[in-house]
């Protein structure tokens, strides 16, 4: 059995702190790989219990957010390739009543599910998440511009299949 010394008792506060307000974030995030309410959240608790295990190995305080982001990241893309057998097709998900822009949102998440995995993590931690290239670059770990280009091409994929 491993002792924590005090500072890496204080890692894990940090990292159960941030999961705890990201909850949410990383569970879209998840969500919208997986389309399944469960593995969703299977794959978020997974993630941080992921996250609490290593925390004493986290270098920097500053750098917790993103460092529980590419553990997610992680998880989510070690789940896509176990589970490749059990992917739902968007077209089995049942369309709510009187939603005319549901079959739009359909046609967007279709071309996002088209894109490769972490292409798809780079646009939706810009756009639905609000990241900066920098972060999302902290997050991948990558350099910023090749994120940016990254992103660059990813739009205009999603541009091409929404034409």
């Amino acid at each position: 059995m491993k002792f924590f010394s005090g500072k890496d008792k204080q890692k894990e506060k940090r990292i159960e702190q941030i999961l705890l307000e990201q909850y949410d974030s990383y569970y879209r995030l998840a969500y919208s790989y997986v389309h399944n309410e469960a593995d969703a959240g299977d794959i978020v608790q997974n993630g941080a219990y992921r996250a609490i295990r290593a925390s004493h190995t986290l270098r920097k305080d500053e750098y917790a957010g993103t460092w529980v982001y590419r553990i997610m990241l992680n998880e989510i893309f070690r789940f896509c390739k176990v589970e490749k057998r059990n992917v739902v097709s968007l077209d089995e998900i049942p369309v709510e009543q009187g939603r005319e822009d549901v079959y739009e949102d359909m046609d967007l998440q279709r071309a996002l599910d088209s894109l490769q995995p972490e292409d798809k993590a780079i646009v939706e931690l810009r756009f639905y998440e609000g990241r900066k290239l920098e972060e999302i670059a902290q997050i991948l770990g990558e350099n910023v511009n090749t994120v940016k280009s990254r992103l660059y091409r990813s739009m205009k994929k999603l541009r091409l299949q929404l034409e």
